[in-house]
């Protein structure tokens, strides 16, 4: 238990790394600028999502559950993300929605399901 608490802060600085390049290749693909204020800009209300629905998941103990935590974590990444871009006038069309949704899908379940998998080989090792 005091290792799950040492480290899932690091877990959280990958979550959010993969968030702000989710940002930065939407930005490249439509040839946005890719200066860092631009790409935190766009990252933005999904960075404070993610914090919001992370921290109410007490991640001292479930960060790395891909059931239900990852789940929530990820739906909850989205949608606060997308309430909070369309509050600060930013567009959100049914495609973007689309496109946000899959690929912080791919990243934020997939990181989990990767690190599942890799704790379970090194349990068995050690076993």
């Amino acid at each position: 238990m005091a290792q799950r608490i040492r480290q899932w802060p690091a877990w959280v600085a990958i979550d959010l790394v993969l968030i702000v390049i989710f940002a930065l290749l939407g930005r490249r693909e439509h040839e946005h600028g890719l200066s860092l204020g631009g790409i935190l800009w766009t990252a933005l209300p999904f960075l404070i999502g993610y914090a919001i629905v992370t921290l109410a998941s007490r991640p001292w103990k479930t960060i790395n559950n891909l059931w239900p935590t990852g789940l929530l974590i990820w739906i909850g990444t989205v949608a606060l993300g997308i309430a909070l871009r369309l509050a600060f006038n930013d567009t959100a069309a049914v495609a973007f929605i689309i496109v946000a949704t899959l690929v912080l899908g791919l990243f934020l379940l997939g990181r989990r399901l990767i690190t599942g998998l890799v704790a379970k080989r090194l349990a068995k090792q050690q076993a």
